[in-house]
């Protein structure tokens, strides 16, 4: 993805305040917390299950394809999401113009999200020691998804709340949008 692709969306007279990309790789979040145990859980309890119903003999057909679903979810659960999590980051810009936030997602799960900084609901900034962060622009109850969030829940880059993920210098960014935010307003 060249730094030019996200700038193809700009509005006419629209100027370029930020671009950048999230973390690269592996990453974790405080949802993991409680995320990984449960779906080490789920997942061992899915193949425990599978692999007592494939040894018997005489086992139904229904009970050996019964646990397969509940495998998949599980090794999903256990190291998918964060396959698929780095995949989708790899192929995500961000930007801040003097008018919006702007997310581009590209390939499998291409996306464009955009959010006026007049119509920005509320910042939510969460930054670590090493100065990375993700900053997201409201909730998933503010977007409409209830309180679980669907995919983005397990995989934040799927996440249907705009949100830059991992960005570098993220009090810098968080900073520089809220003053393009003031200037926009006045």
């Amino acid at each position: 993805m060249r730094n030019s692709d996200i700038q193809n969306y700009f509005l006419p007279g629209e100027k370029l305040l930020w671009l950048g990309q999230p973390k690269q790789g592996l990453m974790f979040n405080k949802k993991d917390l409680l995320q990984v145990p449960f779906s080490l859980l789920w997942g061992g309890f899915a193949i425990f299950w599978e692999s007592s119903v494939i040894r018997q003999i005489n086992a139904p057909v229904v009970f050996r394809l019964w646990g397969v679903p509940f495998v998949l979810i599980g090794l999903y659960l256990i190291v998918g999401r964060f396959a698929v999590d780095a995949f989708v980051r790899a192929r995500t810009q961000y930007a801040v113009s003097d008018q919006r936030i702007i997310i581009l997602r590209d390939g499998w799960f291409s996306k464009i999200l955009t959010v006026s900084l007049e119509r920005l609901p509320a910042l939510d900034l969460d930054q670590r020691g090493d100065g990375t962060g993700t900053i997201s622009f409201g909730t998933d109850t503010q977007v409409g998804y209830g309180r679980f969030g669907g995919m983005g829940a397990w995989t934040p880059a799927l996440s249907n709340v705009p949100q830059f993920l991992g960005v570098k210098d993220v009090r810098d960014v968080f900073n520089l949008i809220l003053r393009a935010q003031s200037a926009k307003a006045s």
